[in-house]
């Protein structure tokens, strides 16, 4: 997975599947662009991406998650929860904006 943390107001975290920067997904009206500038970061396991995701909760950080693995993961944290997850192509999708 890669995660990146975007630092402003709130940080803002990106959470996505290596193998899908650089894509698009459309279906019907939803569309989702990887973008690499905001979703290439760092390359993590999952007890890293995990361990990350709970601190930047504390913070109380805005999350963008893209991915099987990212998306599971996410859950696994207790970042999301499964009614909070969208599916463009078959790729979850999941937003934290407080």
């Amino acid at each position: 997975m890669l995660i990146k943390i975007h630092e402003g107001y709130r940080k803002t975290v990106s959470l996505c599947d290596l193998d899908l920067i650089g894509k698009t997904f459309e279906e019907g009206i939803m569309r989702i662009e990887i973008k690499e500038g905001f979703f290439k970061g760092e390359k993590k396991n999952k007890q890293e991406v995990l361990e990350i995701l709970k601190d930047m909760q504390k913070e109380d950080a805005t999350f963008n998650i893209v991915g099987k693995e990212s998306v599971e993961t996410a859950l696994e944290a207790g970042i999301i929860d499964k009614q909070g997850i969208i599916k463009i192509k078959e790729v979850p999708i999941a937003l934290v904006l407080l």
